[in-house]
């Protein structure tokens, strides 16, 4: 099997190649991003494998069916860049990685509560100026304080467990809730609504989906506690960027830590620091000193770039060798 890469990192090719010694795949690495202006970049090969920033429209997969591409591998659990249902008329399979390291993005929201909290990034700065006055670094216990889980899968349940380690109280949100765990972990499953109201911090955890598009916006932030804390480590558009901007300079939002951005595409696993930023929605995010962005890391582990590149490889064996595709995504996932 013939598998051609796009949005290749050299982390990529480390994790692929080392994972590779074990199947025997042929490879072909691309820098640039999946979409129909280079397509034609997947001629002769089998299986394409494509990250978060790829683009696998309808017109794209058309285009991979005709050159005879037999299988669209991602490397992430997202699939939101992929028409499914343009992949299921044209008979080309789509699998993808659900748990590469739930610890990795659980213990990265964690970093981000703390730091938001405490200040440690304008600490860090001000220090290195010579400046330790502790004024405007004051953060709060969060031992005590109620946080809100929205989306309980695999990395939510690890952050769960952390969080309660803190002794912060849990209230959970999830379409269908895992009745078990929260009695189990002594949880709460409550209403959306409430779960905004009654919580000092906020992570959201949840898939993309057109139930959960911009589910952060100026309704939902009206009905939050003052002052509280935002976390997104799942999909920029879960929340609203100029709804987010407005509950920042009202002080509704007194601080949010996103690592996933509703336009990251044009930035995030690039360095575009000789360049004016165009992008003023979030040019604005960063000039908040309450707001910690950061582009699309906290799976960045070791162990999950490995975890990756197994199950990546793994699902195309299971294809070339007519097992069943036990991560494959259909249309309606």
């Amino acid at each position: 099997m013939k598998i051609t890469f796009f949005g290749t990192q050299p982390y990529d090719r480390d994790s692929f190649d080392r994972a590779n010694a074990a199947f025997g795949f042929e490879f072909n690495y691309h820098r640039s991003h999946l979409n129909l202006n280079n397509v034609a970049l997947a001629q002769d090969t089998d299986v394409v494998c494509i990250f978060v920033n790829d683009t696998a429209d309808a017109e794209t997969i058309g285009r991979l069916a005709a050159m005879g591409v037999k299988l669209i591998a991602l490397r992430c659990a997202g699939f939101n860049n992929v028409d499914l249902n343009a992949a299921a008329r044209h008979r080309i399979p789509v699998v993808r990685v659900p748990a590469y390291s739930p610890y990795a993005v659980a213990e990265y929201a964690v970093a981000l509560m703390l730091a938001l909290n405490r200040k440690i990034h304008r600490a860090y700065w001000r220090t290195r100026d010579g400046n330790f006055s502790l004024h405007g670094l004051l953060g709060f216990d969060m031992h005590g304080k109620t946080a809100g889980i929205v989306g309980t899968g695999q990395i939510a349940k690890v952050l769960i467990r952390i969080l309660k380690g803190f002794g912060l109280n849990i209230l959970a949100y999830d379409l269908y809730p895992d009745r078990e765990f929260a009695a189990n972990e002594g949880v709460e499953y409550v209403p959306l609504e409430q779960l905004f109201r009654q919580s000092d911090i906020i992570s959201l955890h949840c898939p993309l989906t057109e139930q959960t598009r911009y589910m952060i916006n100026e309704k939902a932030i009206d009905q939050m506690k003052e002052g509280m804390m935002l976390i997104n480590t799942g999909r920029g558009q879960l929340i609203h960027t100029e709804a987010l901007i407005e509950g920042l300079k009202k002080k509704k939002i007194g601080s949010a830590g996103l690592d996933v951005y509703e336009e990251e595409a044009a930035y995030f696993y690039e360095d575009t620091s000789d360049r004016i930023m165009g992008d003023d929605m979030l040019a604005r995010l960063l000039s908040f000193n309450n707001v910690i962005v950061t582009s699309h890391q906290g799976f960045f582990t070791r162990e999950a770039l490995d975890n990756i590149a197994h199950t990546t490889l793994q699902n195309v064996r299971d294809f070339s060798d007519g097992r069943r595709l036990t991560n494959e995504v259909r249309p309606g996932a």
